[in-house]
């Protein structure tokens, strides 16, 4: 299908832009305040130069998809680049990031529960269930339905939710600070030079949402429209982190904790409702990270036609999640230097260097979008080792 030729029965503008920023406004708001308080405030500008660049790289994908009629995936994009080779290496990327997330949402889950209801445990069929196992468990049986819609439609609904939450999270935030006693009195640092690589981890990490782009894509009713969307996307939520790293930071400065949400004062009314409302957010984006594993998996198998096959891989997809949630309690620090590793990968790396040997194929000359994509290669090569390094440095001194 060409890109003139949109599916007419696809998504409409405002459920693509739903789908779209429910994508990008992840779990990284909790941690944005963080990252503005091992960076200082000049970094602010290393977070905007990622949002700039992570956009254009979306555009990118599209350019990709549009070449070639046989493209819908980001793995397709590896192929049509590179072959076989670059569709695997897509892939293990793309899914391996988007699994991890999944399994990252689960713990998250688990451990604001635990910190609401810290006494809890759970007694099944005369066994006894740690309270985080306990909700990890209930989290992973409430979140399977949602994982067995098949359309982006019936998925834009539960992105709303999502949306919402981001929302409620950022205003009772700046509620506790405004009229619970905190204030925003912290004048922060500069710049922490220290700092830096963790801060570019975590800011990368709040835009990646790019394995998530061709299926919203591909979904469109009018792919004409795909820039517009994706900009706007960008946009709320470049303002929404923004908002939420800059009043963070006022309020607790340089004592900021990994999540935002450790740090609020507890059994306070607007605390407790940042931190439910937190766990309404991987409720509502479990499934945007599940369907294009399930999706993949039907494709290899030529199953995508069988519901009941269909319903039973995205139901195992759940159950392998919550297994390694259970098994691997310490998971976030992992995930948090996975997603410094894929991430970088996934949104700089990747979409530059397919869509540059897609082009060499009928442009030989150096032109200026090719140089800006070399330099947007040679910054993500930079995020990724550096974070992946301070990432695993932490990982030690924590251990």
């Amino acid at each position: 299908m060409d890109a003139n030729t949109p599916p007419k029965s696809g998504t409409s503008f405002f459920k693509t832009c739903f789908n779209g920023v429910n994508a990008l406004s992840g779990v990284g708001i909790l941690s944005i305040p963080y990252a503005l308080s091992q960076g200082g405030w000049l970094s602010v500008l290393i977070f905007t130069t990622i949002a700039v660049i992570c956009f254009y790289t979306g555009i990118l994908l599209q350019r990709c998809i549009d070449s070639s009629s046989l493209v819908k995936t980001y793995p397709d994009i590896g192929e049509l680049a590179f072959g076989r080779k670059g569709r695997i290496i897509v892939a293990i990327f793309m899914y391996l990031e988007l699994y991890l997330v999944a399994i990252d949402f689960m713990i998250l889950e688990g451990d604001n529960l635990e910190k609401l209801f810290p006494s809890v445990n759970f007694h099944v069929a005369g066994l006894k269930i740690g309270g985080k196992q306990g909700f990890v468990l209930i989290f992973s049986m409430l979140v399977l339905p949602t994982t067995w819609f098949r359309s982006l439609n019936a998925l834009a609904y539960v992105s709303v939710g999502g949306i919402l939450a981001s929302i409620i999270l950022i205003a009772s935030v700046a509620w506790v600070g405004a009229f619970d006693g905190i204030g925003f009195h912290e004048k922060g640092v500069l710049l922490n030079w220290a700092g830096i690589p963790t801060a570019m981890s975590l800011y990368s990490f709040c835009f990646s949402g790019h394995a998530v782009f061709p299926m919203i894509y591909s979904g469109m009713s009018n792919r004409k429209m795909f820039p517009a969307v994706l900009l706007l996307c960008f946009i709320i939520c470049t303002l929404g982190y923004g908002l939420m790293g800059v009043i963070g930071y006022l309020m607790y400065g340089d004592s900021l904790m990994s999540q935002i949400t450790l740090n609020l004062p507890s059994r306070n009314l607007s605390s407790s409702i940042a931190i439910y409302t937190t766990l309404i957010n991987p409720f509502t984006k479990f499934a945007l990270l599940v369907t294009p594993i399930a999706e993949a998996i039907e494709d290899s198998l030529h199953v995508g036609k069988n519901k009941a096959v269909s319903l039973s891989i995205r139901t195992a997809l759940v159950v392998s999640t919550t297994i390694v949630a259970l098994v691997v309690p310490f998971f976030a620090y992992a995930v948090a230097l996975t997603g410094s590793l894929l991430s970088g990968t996934a949104t700089m790396l990747l979409p530059c260097a397919c869509y540059l040997k897609i082009r060499s194929r009928t442009c030989r000359k150096l032109g200026f979008e090719q140089v800006v994509c070399v330099a947007i290669i040679i910054v993500g090569v930079g995020v990724v080792v550096v974070g992946t390094y301070s990432s695993l440095k932490q990982i030690f001194q924590s251990l």
